[in-house]
Order: structure tokens, then sequence, then C-alpha cells
């Protein structure tokens, strides 16, 4: 992994701190707010083409690894503005490569695709996108998650730092990954050598929209930020018969029952208090008529932590209790399938450290505030286990006006996934990009050790 060799140090305190780490502060004679004055004059001046970009983005939603369209529009944008794009990349992956000097490789990741949520909000650019899913069920699409947010930051600090190469030097690697939201997307282009075939870089940055966070806000959290996640399928056996005569049979479904009951003391009982865990039934399927008893019932658990230790703990613990419950019930051991969705989000805590720095700085000690870790899966953690110190940023994407409705109305505001939610774009765009470019700037300054 890279140190940072050669930082610029404005002063004492933190920053000599953060000298100590390896990491640099903005250019000596040179204050955050005074670096960041460019940032936020372009970011005015181009407010009414990011929002045209937004919103195309936002009434052309694909889902995941269908985001032909989008991953094109993307790279003529980025090609535009001087990028060597290349595309095709773990699917409709796009990697583009602005070079320009000596310096570190510093990449900043957005995510493509949309999810099958059929848009509620009434806004005069809505999703109308409507498809069949795989299943034959007939849905909308929308970017319920703020992809197209994502996106149209990327944009503005592809365009800022293409139009201000006096201002750094090094290599931007802008990634625009597909199908994070199968939590597939990361893996996909790193196993179609995505740092074999491009710089790999000294370090990658990304945000996501907070829907509980106001606009002009930022939220960071250094270490494990985002949770391990894995599904677990249990196929329950028995022996079916029918419902009159329960004494001659092995019912699955109160099996499944009695083994519902028991995962529930998993993480209150054996997972120390201090490790954050989650075991979700989420779903339960057995039985087909009121006077059967079938064979078999289906239960799907979502299983989230932190730690590998807990993982294996949790993973263990769930086998235990299905064949133990299977044994006392007289019935044959069930089919049970794990299938790992994403690795937890681990923020590399120096590179958290100098990027907090800089966004106090820049935004003000007030709008970056310490976040709580989230059990939401997040697939940017795969850079991470690539071997490259990553940080993700949360985005307050909520006017402060319309949270506070909310909370006279004594409501929470739309949550992610939500076919109501949507982000106040312009003031959201508006830090995000200047946040992202600052971050970028401030890390362009450094120096870096060959790898």
């Amino acid at each position: 992994m890279n140190r940072l060799s050669s930082p610029r140090v404005k002063k004492f305190g933190l920053a000599l701190a953060l000298f100590l780490l390896g990491f640099p502060t903005f250019a000596q004679g040179e204050s955050p707010a005074e670096k960041a004055k460019p940032i936020q004059k372009w970011v005015a001046d181009s407010s009414d083409s990011l929002i045209e970009v937004y919103r195309w983005f936002h009434t052309h939603p694909e889902l995941s690894f269908q985001e032909k369209e989008t991953a094109n529009r993307l790279a003529k944008i980025l090609e535009t503005a001087g990028y060597e794009v290349t595309q095709g990349i773990g699917g409709h992956g796009l990697v583009a490569i602005l070079k320009n000097g000596d310096g570190p490789t510093v990449m900043f990741r957005t995510d493509l695709d949309a999810l099958p949520v059929t848009e509620a909000t009434e806004l005069i650019y809505a999703s109308q996108k409507q498809v069949t899913l795989e299943d034959g069920t007939p849905s909308g699409v929308m970017h319920a998650c703020g992809h197209d947010i994502h996106m149209t930051n990327v944009v503005g600090v592809a365009r800022f730092m293409a139009s201000h190469k006096d201002l750094w030097h090094g290599t931007l690697m802008i990634v625009g990954q597909p199908a994070e939201e199968k939590g597939e997307g990361a893996k996909a282009m790193l196993d179609d050598k995505l740092f074999e075939r491009f710089p790999k870089p000294d370090y990658a940055l990304a945000l996501h929209v907070d829907p509980f966070m106001s606009t002009g806000t930022v939220g960071y959290r250094g270490g494990y930020a985002m949770a391990n996640v894995d599904s677990v399928d249990i196929v329950v056996k028995g022996k079916g018969g029918h419902g009159a005569y329960p004494h001659v049979t092995i019912d699955p479904i109160v099996q499944a029952a009695q083994l519902i009951v028991d995962l529930q003391t998993i993480v209150s009982r054996e997972v120390a208090p201090s490790d954050p865990a989650v075991i979700t039934v989420g779903a339960i399927h057995g039985g087909t008529k009121h006077n059967v008893i079938g064979n078999t019932c289906h239960l799907q658990l979502t299983v989230r932590s932190y730690g590998d230790e807990v993982r294996k703990q949790l993973l263990d613990a769930i086998r235990r209790k299905a064949n133990a419950t299977a044994e006392s019930f007289r019935a044959e051991k069930p089919e049970i399938t794990v299938k790992e969705g994403t690795p937890s989000l681990f923020n590399d805590r120096q590179l958290t450290q100098a990027v907090v720095e800089t966004l106090n700085g820049v935004l003000g000690d007030e709008k970056v505030v310490p976040v709580d870790p989230s059990m939401g899966g997040e697939d940017f953690s795969r850079y991470g286990l690539a071997g490259v110190p990553i940080f993700m940023f949360r985005l307050g994407s909520v006017d402060a006006k319309r949270l506070a409705r909310f909370e006279q109305l004594g409501q929470k505001p739309p949550s992610l996934h939500s076919p109501l939610y949507y982000p106040d774009a312009e003031d959201c765009l508006a830090t995000g990009v200047t946040a992202s470019t600052a971050a970028l700037l401030s890390l362009f300054e450094t120096k870096t050790d060959n790898r």
C-alpha cells in the first residue's frame, strides 16, 4: 500500500498529526475555504447544466447489468470533457482516465443502476419507465437510491478537474460501476481485471446520498461504516400428509416456526452486545392448502455483521440451530444455502481523517458530522479488499425546511428505495461536487512512493 511522503503542512496541531500520518493539508498560505472558492464559483455557474444532466439520468433509469444507455451517456459526457474512456468492463462498467503529469492516482466511483420501483413522487421529471421483470411481474424503474445524483456529481467533478488542470497533478480515474444494487458490480469489474488493465489507485473515494441528512451537510465514519451482507436459504424438510392426522406426519411449518423463534436468540444471547449483528427472517414459504401438511417449508434470511469473526459466528449458529431443530422433530436435515452479498465497508481511518480535515475547512465543522455505522450493504467495499485505501462519505440530500415539515408532522422522510424519495438536487449537488472536488485536490497535492 502506498504511503504519502511529502505533505505540505500549513500549521501545527492536527495538520502536524496528519503530516506524521503521511497525509496532506492544503498548500501553505492557502486555507481550505480559499481553495474552495473557485470550485464553488464553478459549481454555481454550472448549476443549470448539472441539473439538466441529473434530470436526464433520473428519467432514463436502467436496472442492474442493463445500464447500456446510462453508461453510453456518461461515457460521452466524460469523453467530451477530455477523458480517455473505456467501456464494457464487468458488464456496462466504464473507466475514464485523465492524466495530468506526475502524482498519485485517485479513483472516484459512481454507481449506474436503478431499482424496480414505480415512482410516486409526481415530479415533472418523474420516471415513467416500465419493464417486465424476470418473473413476469410488471414494474416501474426508478433511481430511488440516488445513483442519478452520484453520476451527476461525478460529471461535475470530472468537468471541473478537466478545466482546472493547473490546480493539480496526477491521474484521475473515474469508475462508473454497474449493478451496485445487486451487490455484484464491483466484483464483476475486478474480475474483469480492473486494476490490471488500468492503474491501481492510491486512494478511492465515493459518496452516497442520505435521505435523513439536510442538504449542505456531509457525514463520515472511519473504520466499519457498512455491513457484511449474507443471504441464507433454509429448506426445512418434513413428511407430508393430511391436516386431520398430524401425528403421522412431520410438520415442516411448525418446525420452521420453532426455528424462527430459536434464531432470535443467536444475536441476543450468543453475540457480544458490543458487536452489531442482525438476523432477519424475511420470508417463509410453506404449504398449499388448508388441510394439507406439506413436505417442505422454505425460509429466507438476511444476515448482517461487520467483522469476519462475528459473520462466521452467526452463520455457524444458524446451521447449528437449523440442524438441531430438525433432529428434535425427527426430521431430515435441512438444506442450507449461504450466498455472500457484499463484504463490510471499512473506511481507511487515515484517509478518512485527512479528507474530513479538508471538508471541515471547506464546508465548516458544523456541516461535517460523524454518523453511526449502517447495517446496509455497499460493494464499494470490494475495492478496499483489493488493497486500495477507500473512503465513502454520506451526502445530505433533503432540504432542511422539508425535513422540518416531516418532523412537525411526526413523520420520517421517505427512505432510500421508497417510491416517494427524491433529493433536492440543486443544493445536494452543490455540496457534493464541492466536497468531492476539494477532497480530490487535497489528495492530489501528495507524492506517493512506488508500489
